[in-house]
């Protein structure tokens, strides 16, 4: 099932509008390329509404807010919603500053989501309205991790009940919820968490997948979260003597790139709760 999720990216070639933060930007459009999605970003106000009009989904990241950015997110995302193309919010850094938090529960309530994508901090704090994110890394005490294994998955899966959505927690383990079943994924590396970006990445192509597999928006999440993992480890397997983050991070995009059905069903590491 993970594995149909691609090659349908792949077949339908999705068409996904990111309003996303300019330091991953560029990332973000080459690994939707990548995994055989097309990617267009606008953030201009006078912009979104006709860009929103012409994609089939609608990924929101608030990395880098601005004034402009804010009232482009929200335009686009209303537009989205009429249209009922499918939207992802990607909160980053929610809960490290009152303009992020705000930003990010002001846009859970005035626009439908049908996949939130973050990790275990950032979700925490869309739950509860505050937070203590660290810049935009999850904070320490949050972490998702064995002894913590099942108290995560019941948090997640009732916010996602709640919020009516599929939650997407990532980090040394995944989590991917529609608030009845969860996968719990343990693909990817640790080395991933130095490159900037590969959330972001995630949130792009996780956008795709959910356009292109509209009857299994559950699996399809899962599957994104798999293929970025399983993309970490192949990337790794590929460095060489002297390579560092940046090779790293072309690495990654590229094992998107080459990545087909039946390597993500052979790859894919997890279980079904």
């Amino acid at each position: 099932m993970l594995g149909e999720c691609i090659e349908n990216v792949r077949k339908n070639v999705p068409l996904v509008h990111n309003i996303t933060n300019y330091v991953t930007v560029n990332d973000v459009a080459n690994v939707l390329l990548a995994c055989g999605g097309s990617p267009i970003m606008s953030d201009e106000p006078e912009d979104v509404v006709d860009i929103t009009t012409i994609c089939g989904g609608l990924n929101i990241n608030i990395g880098t807010l601005n004034k402009r950015s804010i009232e482009a997110m929200f335009l686009a995302g209303k537009r989205a919603n009429e249209l009922k193309h499918k939207v992802l919010l990607d909160p980053v850094g929610a809960g490290a500053s009152a303009l992020r938090t705000n930003t990010a529960v002001k846009l859970m309530d005035e626009i439908k989501f049908d996949v939130i994508r973050g990790n275990i901090s950032e979700i925490k704090t869309l739950a509860l309205g505050s937070g203590t994110t660290r810049g935009v890394d999850a904070d320490v005490a949050d972490a998702v991790t064995e002894d913590t294994l099942d108290s995560s998955i019941r948090f997640v899966k009732d916010f996602a009940k709640k919020s009516k959505t599929i939650a997407a927690i990532t980090g040394a383990i995944d989590l991917v919820s529609d608030g009845e079943k969860c996968y719990v994924i343990r693909n990817g590396r640790p080395e991933m968490g130095k490159i900037t970006g590969t959330g972001c990445q995630l949130s792009g192509m996780m956008t795709a997948f959910i356009v292109a597999n509209p009857d299994n928006m559950l699996e399809a999440a899962a599957a994104a979260v798999c293929t970025m993992g399983l993309a970490g480890e192949i990337g790794w397997d590929h460095m060489q003597k002297g390579d560092g983050n940046s090779t790293y991070r072309n690495r990654i995009i590229d094992a998107v790139f080459n990545m087909d059905g039946k390597t993500l069903e052979e790859g894919a590491k997890y279980e079904l709760r």
